[in-house]
């Protein structure tokens, strides 16, 4: 009778709310385990970051486990999505984060390539970049490749447009 009464409304049967709820708990692991200096790049409202904090506090399994389940509590009533993007960009196996490495590959690339006109572009996109270091990186790296000599040129720019990214 609760079936009919579900598949009527639309409602989503008692598994899947189970499914979901496990998906919420363990993705409140996943943050709990993260380093700091990760976590701090995950917008979070200030109750789930106080959660999470008491969480890693706790050494008792079974405290640590019911704050874990705490923490899905809380991740019910926020719009995750923002935070699940934020978690596949940290994994290094997800499609997200292979996606973004590409695009910042694609961006170093374009800035080598076309110079001035990629660094305003890539300005408009990042304005807290620094339009000096960026010319100075690239030109760096352009010198270098011209000469066929391998530097750290290439490697520091990258690693300046991933900070800026991230």
């Amino acid at each position: 009778m609760s079936d009919l009464l579900n598949e009527s409304l639309d409602l989503p049967s008692r598994s899947q709310l189970k499914r979901e709820n496990q998906e919420l708990r363990n993705m409140g692991e996943q943050l709990v385990l993260l380093p700091k200096s990760q976590l701090e790049k995950i917008i979070l409202d200030d109750s789930l970051k106080a959660a999470i904090k008491e969480a890693r506090r706790l050494k008792n399994l079974d405290a640590r486990r019911r704050q874990i389940q705490y923490i899905g509590k809380l991740l019910r009533s926020t719009d995750v999505t923002e935070i699940k993007y934020s978690l596949d960009k940290l994994n290094h196996q997800s499609q997200t984060f292979r996606q973004h490495f590409a695009k910042l590959e694609q961006w170093r690339d374009r800035l080598i390539i076309e110079g001035n006109d990629a660094i305003e572009d890539f300005i408009g996109h990042y304005p807290e970049a620094d339009r000096q270091q960026l010319r100075s990186l690239q030109r760096q790296t352009c010198r270098d490749k011209s000469l066929n000599k391998h530097s750290s040129a290439n490697e520091k720019l990258f690693q300046y447009i991933r900070q800026l990214a991230d």
